[in-house]
C-alpha cells in the first residue's frame, strides 16, 4: 500500500536538499524506510503473506543500494541520513 499523500509530502519536506528536491538519495531512502516500517507492522498481523514479504526484501535491497551509493559519494550526507532515520550501520 502506498503512503498517504500528506505523509509522503511530510517526509519529502523533511529530507529534501532544496525547494524542488524530490529525488535525492536522502528523500528516496526516507520514503523507502517509511514503506519498510509499514510492511514490518503488516507482517506482525499477516505472518503468511509471502508475496508481500518478497516486495519487502526488494525495498530493503533498494535502500541498501542507495545507502551504498551515498556512502561512496558523500560520507557526511550518508552519516546524516543514517543517524536521522536511526538505521543500523
Amino acid at each position: 500500500m502506498p503512503l498517504a499523500t500528506g505523509a509522503k509530502q511530510g517526509v519529502i519536506d523533511k529530507y529534501r536538499l532544496h525547494e524542488k528536491d524530490t529525488g535525492s538519495p536522502e528523500v528516496q531512502i526516507a520514503l523507502l524506510s517509511q514503506r519498510i516500517e509499514y510492511l514490518t507492522e503488516h507482517f506482525k498481523v499477516h505472518k503468511k503473506d509471502h508475496h508481500s514479504r518478497r516486495g519487502l526484501l526488494q525495498l530493503v535491497s533498494q535502500r541498501r543500494r542507495l545507502l551504498n551509493y551515498l556512502k561512496k559519494s558523500d560520507i557526511k550526507r550518508y552519516s546524516g541520513i543514517v543517524s536521522s532515520l536511526s538505521l543500523r550501520k
